[in-house]
């Protein structure tokens, strides 16, 4: 006995250590296999989902066969695709093996002709092919992938699997610890649909979430080891056309498999409802792979939940290990069926439910049918509750680790889902929204009813009705406001803030499946009613007789629908509440009592969803509303990326969402209970490598409800598809067009609709791209069908065409009129998606080839295109959704697109105009330098235009660019040529410019010869006498008090001198020579200053007082005396004098120049020119009176006294010989001391020559950073670095903020004058502001450049002269010309200074020393903002350059309310004015005739009012608004939108206002122009905040 027991010992003992080394070897080969997968790494750091739904490079590739380290890749592409042949990629190595080994047996049989030797002899196995690996069998790559996963992986994996009809794991033994795991998550996501034959004999059809499943199970397994295919049986059961179950003999296998043992796979059997169904209710089938006796767990598991057991036995004795398991099984009363390999008999019954068959010689469909009588036989016998299996149950076995309640993240999302469901019991499903969703239901349709009305306003007074409007649906939001958030949406918000992503993937996925769970049974019963009730309304409709019944039924059908929408509840109901609550709170700018943190936070959970890759509702399906303030903030919040936009179109229940989720595995809805309802968005990730190919980040997936849906098939009309088409093709890149079938009459349907959106695109300009996609074609391979097929598209849509262009009234006769389209390319033939009949049909694979060849063609649009960023995205939206609900969307979308790409053209614009401008500044100020010095004599065209050449190029090239790439290139391409026009104008006209003032310094040269000559002169002069003085005071150089006192006396003698021979320049007074050069003895011009303050011109409105109407037979238009029209020309005409005469005496250089009282003359001539010249042109209708002009005249030079002033000051400070010569004081002394003190000639000249530099390197320093300011003004101050339309917004932010009315009337009358003092107030402000941080170091920096130039021309003339054997001439002129183009410093200004004996290498360390200390003590000067702008001509000034810059644009005033076209080219014809936000017509003074009601309409309402005008006040015949170019004259030049989104900045500027405004007109906001109480409502905040929404 001990021996017995020592030897059982010792048998244990090795069976364990055997055990160890067999796990050992095990461990190896699983490390082995995903080395080869290269799935190490990921065995630790999981495969993600993310990674695999992103689009890579491999994504457009359709060959079956890859590398080994590619294979999971590949599965992974393919299955999510829905490609059942994933099981059957062959590696590329294995090919070119196969191939090889092909070719020597080749070239043996040539050689070797033995045929007895080369068949029956054995041969040796070269060494090679004996360590040659075998292949990776397939089912290794999917459980390896599947080890790999992350939970949303696993669960998207198993789901595809379920997709594609392949069994899915249910026992998982881990490859490393053989723990067991029920991967119970994965299943949560798979419906089952079936059908089943009643005992009515009808066909009932049935879904149901696979883990509520509960069905009979039988269990597959073997014990040892068995020839015949346990899994190939098991197919034949369930579809024998499919592979439900890999086996031996399916493509790709191998002899060897590492991670299948002890895995356990379940599949279902799902009934289709015919009388040739295998089976006639559901049947789960199991099957343990590998020899049940090695895997006690999974067979005890098993077996006890099984209905039905069968086992496939090989030939066992009585003494074999597995004996005892199957003597438990046979006395077990569960059924038992013996599948035996070595017998050869048929079905056998043994009694009390067991069964023997025996396989032996035995063909395949014998056995099937035996197999499956004996199962039949089996499930009726054992047909109890205890019986039943479910998936749930699986999970309360012992020592097996189930995933979900493992994972903490799914345990936590899972618990959370549960608590929000909670909240749902025992509540009726159509009354959930209305309780626990209280912001989407009544309040938002109300809401939306009223947005629909605002944009489409009746009646003859639409400020009022918008008013009142918009006050209705601010009462809306704020019932939604005050609404309570319900616990339930609390319960969201909380869990979607926990940020931790990984827990609010689980909790939304759990949140979806149990919310489907628990809606489904309702909406399945709703959806069967309502199909009964369309049937029987569609019978009665076919009737003739229109009886009660029907209009009975057709209620009850409605009732039924609308239970329907109130029963439908998912996670985007959650979201469009948040959605909602985020409006409202936006709408009354406060956060809700009870919510818990800042709503501007609630788009970022939208954002956080779709990155997680949950689609977002973009249009709500029930309200047919895009929410457009909460998907504006929601895409703000995905960060500026570029996507392309994809958006698909077809009738409903097409299998568009089927088609998108195959395309790119996403999660679109596609249960016939949960179709698509308005439009959804899903972002799918571009890999790294593919965004830096494609340019593009994300591709933006629009699917959309199908058009024609049957449940609004009571509600839906024509307009609701057509609006629903417009939208999502004028948001796409491209739009796949889903067909269905065969049917013509379908196919018409739809692409009436299509076409017709098509051809509003091309009216507005846009140019999508589109591909049709023909689905459930029964032959996609037939050639010629599809060639007929082709054809008759191509009629159809040329038939279509032409009644949408009837439809849209627009010419086009063919479908290649609207879009560009090629129907070889761009028609896709998809075939049947399930291959046989559903439910056990596994997705087509030629099916899932059309889906990958589509997804070439997608790729192949994406890459070609430049996409959209997603502001643009955003605003695009808006816009377009916008213009939807208005009555003529073509017109009003494309003047807001054409609106929107010209803006960014001028901003574009301004750059390329500022970098040409900028470039010629530079060559001006060098070529100025040289006019100065005397270096060049005369400038020519040529030679500026080639130095604008380079720059020109440059601007081209980015012209291009821009017009080529622009997301709106087919807009833009309108202007291109245009725009290629006013840059070559522009770059003329600068060239003009420049040479105009460079010939006007050659001029002023001539002139200004004589006073720098006396000037230089006396400096000579007094150099020479100091030098006199000097030498008789040799020998006291060491007393300063001496030489103090010596040179005190001589300088006052000198300067007295001088002054004697030189006059000195006198003050001005304007006015006094106005009042001479105009006084004729007419009139008394006694107080000038008095006359100029009593009646300034330039500030009236109403010229009454300075016109005579002509006489008129008509009496009642000579008492209306002055119309506005007159008003207006002669505003214009006195606004284009002032410009004119300001440009004038800039021309004339007088801080240079001097001041002479003949530019009086001069300027006081072209006004009166220019008076007369327009009264000749009106005088059929008025004159001046005789004080018109002298009042003109006076006002206009009271203006520019100041101007003259300040130039005559420059001027005088720096020509005055008093003043001039005191400022040289200090310098003469210290020549005088060095004179003394015996300096040579080369130290005096060079103190000279540093003494002469000073000035011309301050002036040059001045205008160097003047230029520079310009420029970086241009992209650092905020309001001076865009086009004209911003910067009109930041003068309107100042002025609101400043509330003067005076400054408000100069900018509404006189806009360019404000302009330029806004541009002159900014860049004070800004030198002011940086003066220390930018301003001085760019001074400082420079004045070291020049010194640096300097100090390289001193040793570059030295050097030369040297070379040369040269003299103090040669280097002064080498020299001066060295800087001729850096400073104005020429040899004339060293003219008659003393050069004799210079030794200029002396010269040059003189010049070298004493430059720094210059230098420095000027660096010093620089230190007070105010002195910056004194110290430069005022041309050169950098509020001037940009003033010039910015204020080359259109000035152009709207006739009705005076807003300014925003053009930024001066001449932009044929390009009407236009200004995307005009003002309210009161403004102007505009009102009703024959009252004093001043106007309170914006012109954008008036357009699509019925209300109708005179255009003059002589008018006889009023004109529509709506038809106001009919007016013609300045009427006919503008481009005015009907819009309603008008600023609060003057709705709130009138009310401000009022009373000065009323005041200023003499009229009063009153009667027809009483100011809508919404206005009162609007803030001064309100009105700036305004300005950055909209402009």
């Amino acid at each position: 006995m001990e021996n017995t027991t020592k030897k059982s010992k010792k048998q244990k003992a090795k069976t364990a250590k055997d055990f160890g080394t067999q796990r050992k070897e095990v461990k190896k080969e699983v490390e082995e296999l995903l080395h080869r997968l290269q799935l190490e790494v990921k065995s630790n750091y999981k495969l993600r989902a993310s990674d695999v739904h992103q689009i890579t490079a491999n994504a457009s590739q359709s060959q079956g066969s890859c590398t080994e380290k590619d294979l999971v890749q590949m599965f992974l592409q393919k299955l999510l695709m829905m490609n059942y042949k994933a099981r059957s990629i062959t590696v590329t190595e294995t090919i070119r093996h196969h191939k090889e080994k092909q070719q020597k047996a080749k070239q043996s049989s040539a050689d070797n002709v033995d045929a007895f030797s080369a068949l029956f002899e054995k041969t040796s196995m070269p060494n090679k092919r004996q360590s040659k690996k075998d292949p990776i069998h397939p089912m290794d790559v999917q459980m390896a992938a599947f080890h790999c996963a992350d939970r949303v992986l696993k669960q998207m994996m198993v789901t595809k699997l379920s997709q594609c009809r392949y069994a899915l794991p249910l026992l998982v033994p881990d490859p490393f610890t053989q723990q067991i795991e029920f991967p119970f998550w994965t299943f949560r996501e798979i419906n089952q649909s079936w059908k089943i034959i009643n005992n009515n004999k009808e066909t009932i059809s049935q879904t149901q979430p696979i883990y509520k499943a509960e069905t009979p199970m039988v269990f597959f397994f073997r014990f040892g080891s068995v020839s015949p295919s346990k899994s190939q049986l098991m197919n034949s059961l369930i579809n024998e056309k499919h592979n439900t179950f890999f086996h031996r003999h399916c493509p790709g296998s191998s002899r060897t498999r590492v991670l299948m043992d002890g895995v356990v796979e379940i599949a279902w059997f799902c009934p289709s409802g015919t009388y040739d169904d295998k089976f006639t209710e559901r049947v789960a089938f199991c099957n343990l792979h590998g020899d049940a006796g090695d895997h006690e767990k999974q067979l005890q598991i098993l077996t006890e939940m099984t209905s039905v057991n069968v086992v496939l036995l090989p030939q066992l004795d009585r003494n074999d290990k597995s004996a005892a398991k199957i003597q438990n099984l046979y006395k077990d009363p569960k059924p038992l069926i013996c599948l035996l390999p070595e017998d050869d008999l048929a079905l056998t019954e043994m009694g009390n439910g067991k069964y023997k068959i025996g396989l032996k010689e035995r063909g395949q469909a014998d056995v099937s049918k035996d197999l499956r009588e004996a199962i039949t036989d089996c499930l009726s016998f054992s047909s109890s509750e205890s019986n039943i299996f479910r998936l749930e149950e699986v999970a309360e076995q012992s020592d097996i680790r189930v995933d979900e309640e493992d994972d903490d993240d799914c345990r936590k999302g899972k618990r959370a889902a549960q608590e929000m469901m909670r909240l749902l019991k025992k509540k009726d499903l159509t009354e959930i929204k209305e309780s626990f969703l209280p912001c989407q239901g009544k309040l938002w349709h109300q809401w939306c009813q009223k947005n629909k009305e605002l944009n489409q306003p009746k009646g003859d007074d639409p400020e009022m009705e918008i008013s009142k409007t918009k006050t209705e649906m601010m009462k809306v939001r704020e019932l939604q406001y005050k609404s309570d958030i319900s616990t339930f949406i609390h319960l969201f918000m909380i869990q979607m803030n926990s940020h931790a992503e990984n827990k609010s993937v689980f909790f939304l996925k759990w949140l979806r499946i149990l919310l489907d769970e628990y809606t489904s049974a309702d909406l399945s019963d709703l959806h069967h009613k309502y199909g009964e009730k369309w049937s029987t309304v569609s019978n009665l409709s076919k009737s003739s007789d229109k009886s009660e019944a029907q209009q009975l039924e057709q209620r009850e059908l409605l009732e039924i629908s609308k239970k329907l929408q109130d029963a439908t509840f998912g996670l985007e109901h959650i979201l469009r509440e948040i959605g909602q609550i985020y409006e409202s709170c936006s709408s009354v700018k406060k956060n809700k009592k009870d919510l818990q943190f800042d709503f501007s936070s609630l788009p970022s959970l939208a954002a956080q969803m779709m990155i997680s890759g949950f689609p977002l509702e973009l249009m709500d399906g029930d309200a047919a509303q895009v929410p457009v303030i909460w998907i504006s903030a929601v895409l703000e919040k995905l960060g500026d990326q570029r996507v392309f936009v994809l958006s698909v179109l077809g009738i409903q229940s097409s299998g568009k969402s089927t088609m998108l989720n195959a395309l790119f595995g996403l999660q679109f809805a596609v249960s016939a209970g949960r179709t698509t309802r308005g439009a959804f968005m899903q972002l799918v990730k571009l890999s790294d490598e593919m965004k830096t190919q494609m340019n593009i980040d994300y591709i933006l997936v629009v699917d959309t409800e199908g058009l024609r849906a049957l449940e609004l098939a009571g509600t839906s009309t024509r307009d609701h598809d057509n609006e629903l088409a417009t939208f999502v093709i004028g948001l796409g890149n491209l739009t796949l067009i889903n067909i269905f079938g065969e049917n013509p009459s379908e196919m018409q349907d739809i692409l009436q609709i299509v076409v017709q959106a098509f051809l509003r695109m091309k009216e507005v300009r846009l140019n999508p791209s589109c591909v049709f996609v023909h689905q459930n074609v029964s032959d996609v391979t037939a050639g010629e069908k599809n060639m007929e097929g082709r054809r008759k598209l191509q009629e159809t849509l040329d038939e279509m065409t032409k009644l949408a262009a009837e439809h849209e009234v627009c010419d086009a006769e063919r479908f290649s009129d609207v879009i560009t389209f090629d129907v070889q390319k761009d028609v896709k033939y998809f075939a049947q998606l399930w291959e046989g009949s559903p439910p056990m049909a596994p997705p087509n694979p030629s099916y899932c080839e059309n889906v990958q060849d589509l997804k070439k063609t997608i790729l192949s649009h994406v890459s070609n295109s430049n996409g959209m960023m997603l502001t643009d995205i955003k605003n695009h939206i808006k816009n377009l959704w916008d213009a939807l609900l208005k009555e003529r969307f073509v017109f009003s979308f494309k003047n807001v697109l054409e609106i929107a790409a010209y803006r960014k053209l001028e901003t574009e614009y301004s750059k390329w105009t500022w970098s040409l401008r900028k470039t010629m500044l530079e060559t001006e100020n060098k070529l100025q330098n040289k006019i100065e010095n005397g270096a060049i004599n005369e400038v020519e065209e040529t030679d500026l235009q080639e130095e604008l050449n380079v720059k020109s190029t440059e601007v081209k090239k980015s012209m291009s660019e821009f017009f080529e790439r622009d997301t709106n290139a087919n807009i833009l391409i309108q202007w291109k040529t245009s725009f290629e026009i006013k840059i070559s104008h522009i770059q003329e006209n600068i060239v003009r410019e420049t040479k105009r003032k460079l010939n006007d310094v050659l001029q002023q040269r001539v002139l200004k010869k004589r006073i720098d000559a006396q000037r230089t002169q006396n400096e000579n002069e007094l150099l020479e006498k100091a030098k006199n003085l000097a030498l008789t005071l040799k020998g006291k150089a060491k007393d300063h008090k001496i030489l103090q006192r010596e040179f005190e006396s001589f300088w006052e003698q000198c300067v007295s001198e001088i002054t004697k021979d030189t006059p000195q320049v006198q003050d001005i007074d304007i006015l006094k020579d106005v009042k001479e050069v105009l006084c004729d003895g007419s009139e008394s011009f006694s107080d000038l200053k008095t006359k100029s303050k009593k009646c300034n011109i330039l500030k009236v409105s109403n010229y009454s007082e300075y016109v005579q109407i002509q006489k008129t037979n008509d009496k009642f238009k000579r008492w209306l005396g002055l119309s506005k029209e007159f008003d207006a020309q002669i505003n214009n005409l006195i606004t284009d004098i002032v410009q004119q005469v300001n440009k004038t005496i800039m021309s004339k250089n007088i801080a240079k120049m001097g001041y002479n009282k003949s530019y009086i003359q001069e300027l006081s001539g072209f006004i009166k020119a220019k008076v007369t010249e327009h009264e000749d042109r009106h005088k059929e209708k008025y004159v001046f009176k005789k004080h018109f002009f002298s009042d003109l005249v006076f006002a206009i030079f009271n203006t520019v006294e100041m101007t003259f002033k300040e130039q005559h000051d420059i001027f005088k400070e720096a020509n005055d010989p008093v003043l001039y010569i005191a400022r040289k004081r200090e310098e003469y002394y210290n020549i005088f001391q060095k004179y003394c003190q015996g300096a040579t000639s080369a130290a005096i000249l060079g103190e000279i020559i540093c003494n002469k530099l000073k000035e011309p390197i301050q002036q040059s320093i001045y205008k160097k950073t003047a230029r520079d300011l310009a420029d970086e003004m241009q992209t650092n101050c905020e309001s001076l670095n865009g086009n004209r339309s911003k910067l009109e917004k930041h003068i309107l932010k100042t002025l609101a903020e400043e509330e003067d009315f005076e400054a408000y009337l100069t900018y509404i009358h006189k806009p360019k004058k404000h302009f330029k003092s806004f541009i002159r107030d900014e860049v004070s402000q800004y030198i002011k502001d940086k003066f220390n941080t930018r301003v001085l170091p760019k001074m400082r920096d420079d004045l070291r450049q020049k010194e640096k130039r300097i100090t390289e021309a001193v040793k570059r003339a030295t050097q030369e002269v040297d070379k040369k054997h040269g003299d103090v001439d040669l280097w002064l002129e080498i020299f001066t010309l060295n800087l001729s183009d850096l400073l104005i410093f020429s040899e004339n200004d060293l003219e008659g200074v003393s050069r004799d004996d210079v030794d200029v290498k002396v010269l040059e360390e003189v010049i070298i020393k004493e430059l720094p200390p210059i230098i420095s003590a000027m660096s010093k000067t620089f230190r007070h903002s105010r002195y910056f702008t004194l110290k430069m001509e005022y041309k050169d000034r950098p509020d001037e350059i940009l003033i010039e810059h910015l204020c080359q644009c259109c000035w152009v005033q709207c006739p009705f309310c005076k807003a300014i076209c925003t053009n930024t080219a001066e001449d932009h014809d044929p390009q009407p004015h236009s200004v995307s936000f005009h003002r309210i017509n009161g403004l102007n003074g505009w009102h009703k005739r024959g009252t004093q009601d001043l106007s309170a309409q914006f012109c954008t309402t008036l357009v699509s009012s019925t209300k109708r005008f005179y255009p003059s006040h002589d008018s006889e015949e009023s004109i529509p608004y709506k038809d106001y170019r009919r007016a013609g004259g300045v009427y006919a030049e503008w481009s005015i939108t009907p819009d309603l989104s008008e600023l609060s900045y003057w709705k709130w500027f009138v009310c401000r206002f009022q009373k000065k405004l009323e005041n200023y007109y003499n009229k009063k906001f009153q009667g027809h122009g009483e100011i809508p109480a919404e206005w009162r409502k609007h803030s001064r905040q309100d009105a700036i905040e305004s300005l950055d929404k909209y402009i």
